[in-house]
């Protein structure tokens, strides 16, 4: 399974996981089964708020899922047609938060977790 990442930093497996899917720099997107992993650009990551396009984001790479900290509802609904599931990330960095997908840990993102938008210091407001 391959697994995207959104970090701020194109660190590899060492990259913190980033709270906003659209607004990330970068994306880690990781092989579960070969380990083999690589860092790709957002090329959306300026878009307008609300105008998120995440197959876009991913600068042309498939994914079968995303883990993130935050995402907001239109792009978990395009995401999800899309066939990608979502799942909410621990806090860390993709590493541990790879384990943690493996071993199933982590919670698929529904729409009652999305971001309705940021808060002066950039937070999701849920």
């Amino acid at each position: 399974m391959k697994v995207a990442f959104p970090t701020q930093q194109n660190l590899g497996l060492a990259s913190t996981v980033y709270n906003h899917f659209g607004s990330a720099a970068f994306f880690i997107i990781a092989d579960t089964e070969t380990g083999v992993f690589e860092g790709v650009v957002n090329p959306d990551k300026d878009h307008v708020h609300g105008q998120c396009q995440p197959l876009k984001a991913l600068n042309g790479k498939p994914a079968d899922a995303i883990v993130v900290g935050g995402i907001g509802k239109g792009a978990l609904q395009k995401l999800i047609s899309a066939g990608i599931t979502v799942y909410k990330a621990a806090e860390g960095t993709v590493s541990q938060n790879l384990e943690q997908i493996k071993a199933g840990k982590l919670i698929e993102f529904n729409m009652d977790f999305t971001c309705a938008g940021h808060g002066p210091d950039g937070e999701c407001s849920h």
